[in-house]
């Protein structure tokens, strides 16, 4: 398929599969965002899209530092209710079930992040700076979600959000 001209109607494939992605990594949010919230969590929609309306579309093609700065921006900023502390986190899709260092933007500037993969069969986590030490996320890696002692959730929540998420991306 070609790319679409003005007289084209409709979107170019480069845009559909732009949106198509950007509505998997949305969903993929809105459960991790859902889940924590279900724990008592305090969260905060923190990326460039919820803190900056419509700055995607303006940083289309720009490559400057600030707009680099923006893009990497994490998704939330969580409160654990009962000890009071804040996280930065990044969720990420893959339907393979696999995130590595070199997924992260290049010189990421939030090393005490954690970054949460939604896959088509679990939600697993690991922070920046276990990526920078070597660590990954594969499909065999046992490093769920709710093996984090930090955030101290219950198993049986994420386990039902888990099992969103297989419904939602089955077929992706």
């Amino acid at each position: 398929m070609t790319e679409k001209t003005s007289l084209t109607p409709g979107l170019s494939e480069r845009e559909k599969n732009y949106r198509y992605g950007m509505i998997k990594g949305r969903i993929a949010e809105t459960l991790i965002q859902e889940l924590f919230l279900s724990l008592g969590y305090n969260v905060f929609r923190f990326g460039m899209e919820n803190t900056i309306p419509g700055i995607m579309e303006l940083l289309k093609g720009v490559r400057s530092d600030v707009a680099q700065e923006i893009r990497r921006m994490p998704d939330f900023v969580m409160q654990n209710p009962k000890t009071k502390d804040v996280y930065f986190i990044e969720v990420k899709f893959r339907a393979n079930g696999i995130f590595q260092l070199k997924d992260l933007p290049k010189n990421y500037p939030y090393e005490n992040a954690y970054i949460i993969l939604v896959s088509k069969k679990h939600i697993k986590c690991i922070t920046v700076k276990e990526l920078l030490a070597g660590k990954e996320i594969t499909p065999t890696s046992r490093n769920y979600l709710g093996n984090r002692k930090e955030f101290d959730l219950d198993k049986e929540v994420i386990i039902d959000y888990c099992n969103f998420a297989i419904q939602f991306f089955e077929r992706v």
